[in-house]
């Protein structure tokens, strides 16, 4: 018989690559990781790891079972919720990952709603970057995640993980109340405030720029939209800035729509067999919700 923490051990260090990496995800430490995936060996009864140099890999079987694990902890979640599903309101804890604009205009509309309707429900918030936080979804650190889309920039798919789009904004040309761009190709000459290199919004707004004829003089990177707007306000930058920040834009700030409109896509993501999970649905139901009062305007 396999122990299920040992199982989820391996599935992690197949998903992780590293026994400190393992050990990050799981609270563990690097030791209680391969304490963990030796007794594994002895309860297969034959090897699962073996040494490539100083690196630690699976063998054929490892990766066999790892893939195994991923079936039997899918198993036992849709277990879990169907005993949930029993209860008569839903409780537990949900956790849920969600990048900086989504958290400021969603997370508070989100709490409100669970509140009323699901108050036994606890939320467990990180903010994290969307691409790392689809992924840790699905090694399953999270169990639910609000992620993004840009125009011709498709986020990662992971099996197992089930997308409800929430919310399409716009996106639109930011700059100083004092003095409006009014389109791309008039900011050529100035300064920008884009988000690290990597991030879907730098990849668009850098070729928006480019094929608008200019490479942008990007003088701020930074993750933090609300220093994006900031900057812009006081008339230090430029920026293309997605709809659901709009909310939160200094009274310095003008906003144009852009020549060929583009959206941003919003969507949360969990895995399949959490689906029926109440927890997890209430807390999608609330999410859903917080996204029609945004596109009502309210």
């Amino acid at each position: 018989m396999y122990d299920v923490t040992h199982l989820r051990t391996l599935r992690e260090f197949a998903v992780r690559g590293t026994l400190q990496a393992t050990a990050d995800a799981l609270g563990y430490t690097s030791s209680a990781v391969s304490q963990h995936l030796s007794a594994l060996t002895r309860e297969a009864g034959t090897a699962l790891t073996r040494r490539v140099g100083r690196r630690l890999v699976l063998t054929s079987a490892g990766a066999a079972l790892a893939r195994s694990a991923e079936d039997v902890l899918g198993a036992l979640e849709r277990a879990r919720a169907g005993v949930a599903a029993t209860l008569a309101s839903p409780h537990g804890t949900v956790r849920l990952a969600i990048f900086q604009s989504a958290a400021l205009a969603l997370v508070p509309r989100t709490l409100t709603l669970l509140s009323r309707n699901a108050p036994e429900v606890r939320v467990e918030i990180t903010q994290a970057e969307p691409a790392q936080a689809l992924e840790d979804t699905w090694a399953r650190q999270y169990d639910l995640v609000v992620a993004e889309e840009y125009p011709h920039h498709s986020a990662p798919h992971h099996s197992e993980l089930v997308r409800e789009t929430l919310v399409r904004d716009e996106i639109a040309l930011a700059s100083a109340l004092a003095n409006p761009v009014r389109e791309i190709g008039a900011a050529a000459a100035m300064p920008w405030v884009m988000e690290p290199l990597g991030a879907a919004s730098r990849h668009f707004a850098e070729q928006a720029c480019r094929v608008a004829g200019f490479e942008p003089d990007v003088r701020f990177e930074t993750a933090d939209l609300q220093a994006h707007l900031a900057l812009i306000a006081a008339g230090h930058a430029v920026a293309l800035m997605p709809g659901l920040m709009v909310a939160s834009a200094p009274v310095g700030v003008a906003l144009t729509s852009l020549a060929e409109p583009a959206r941003r896509t919003v969507f949360a993501a969990f895995r399949g067999s959490s689906r029926t999970d109440p927890a997890v649905s209430a807390v999608r139901e609330a999410l859903r919700r917080g996204a029609q009062d945004l596109r009502a305007g309210t």
